[in-house]
């Protein structure tokens, strides 16, 4: 029997479904950042405090649980914390200045951080091919700038270009978390990371609350109109950062950059049958460019990605030399720094 083409195989209908779960789950982020802010609360920082509780809760109770030792110096894990916080605080905050599509659509630009970084500290490389699909992400955003600049009568928000420029910064903020938390999930496991990302994100959102969110806080009406967006947020991020490791394992990261493609379409809805606003024609042009750039981007070619399953191949079978020698000597490598099923999840992983 002919094995079924590759669009109908299980694991390609799961990525695509998880894949546009996530999608749904950063454009309601969005829509409940952009509802607080309507109703005038700017408490960014206090909106993902509930989701760094429920990660440390979860993910730390499952590391007690199991008795596991950090495998990773404490204070790195606090940098990753630091610089997650400020990355959800500066975009969070960008809703008060600027449009939902714009946020959805320049966060975007993570991308280009997040492939100049790896190529840098991870060594990660990359062809023409991938410069140009990122000149064309670039091409987009630079529409959705111009379109909030210069169509101010339909561009939402008090300052959309000091919007625009923070949603950039938290993009490039969010590139380095990423990277550094794809060398963490590498050198560790997801269990820990998420766990102590989600001890020193609290913490560190705690300390900034109570310097710069306290008076807000106070002064903030707390009804359902309120309080249901603070909730959905928080779930919503807790969802996202939980299932974002399994679509990597499932189809690798060029299925999730896909898929987080159309959370900007998901965002145009909104805007269009929620809050009943008129969308400038230059941001389907944008979609339609930062869409173009993402799939010139993440193409692989049939070489490229035999060369890749080689790789896979040639370093599972080493692992697996290496652990039968190990297994032949009594007592040997019960230190080890990681087991075969370990490696077999980093693998897959990593394709």
């Amino acid at each position: 029997m002919a094995p079924p083409p590759w669009w109908l195989r299980r694991e390609v209908l799961v990525g695509l479904a998880l894949g546009q779960f996530v999608s749904l789950l950063i454009t309601s982020t969005g829509f409940s950042s952009s509802e607080l802010a309507r109703r005038g609360v700017n408490a960014p920082t206090s909106q993902s405090l509930l989701n760094y509780i429920l990660l440390a809760l979860v993910y730390g109770g499952t590391l007690i649980y199991k008795r596991r030792h950090l495998t990773i110096k404490w204070y790195y894990y606090l940098l990753l914390g630091i610089i997650d916080v400020e990355a959800n605080y500066i975009v969070v905050k960008a809703y008060q200045y600027t449009s939902l599509t714009s946020v959805m659509l320049l966060d975007c630009w993570s991308i280009p951080c997040v492939i100049l970084l790896t190529w840098i500290f991870l060594k990660t490389k990359y062809g023409l091919r991938k410069f140009i699909g990122v000149g064309v992400c670039v091409a987009g955003l630079v529409l959705v700038v111009f379109s909030d600049v210069h169509a101010s009568d339909r561009a939402k928000g008090p300052n959309p270009l000091k919007g625009d420029l923070l949603v950039i910064g938290g993009s490039m903020l969010y590139a380095i978390s990423n990277v550094t938390e794809e060398y963490f999930v590498k050198k560790s496991n997801r269990v820990e990371v998420m766990a102590m990302l989600g001890v020193f994100g609290a913490i560190i959102s705690g300390i900034q609350i109570s310097i710069l969110e306290r008076q807000e806080l106070r002064s903030t009406h707390w009804n359902a109109g309120a309080i249901l967006p603070f909730i959905g947020f928080a779930v919503a991020m807790f969802l996202f950062y939980s299932t974002v490791p399994i679509i990597l394992k499932i189809c690798g990261a060029t299925m999730l950059n896909l898929s987080l493609l159309t959370s900007d379409m998901w965002a145009v809805l909104i805007r269009i049958f929620a809050y009943h606003e008129k969308v400038d024609w230059m941001y389907f042009v944008a979609f339609a460019g930062t869409a173009i750039g993402l799939v010139i981007y993440s193409y692989k070619g049939s070489k490229q990605i035999a060369e890749e399953t080689a790789q896979v191949t040639g370093a599972g079978d080493e692992e697996a030399a290496t652990a039968n020698r190990t297994a032949q000597v009594p007592g040997a490598g019960d230190d080890g720094p990681s087991s075969n099923k370990e490696f077999a999840s980093a693998a897959t992983a990593s394709r």
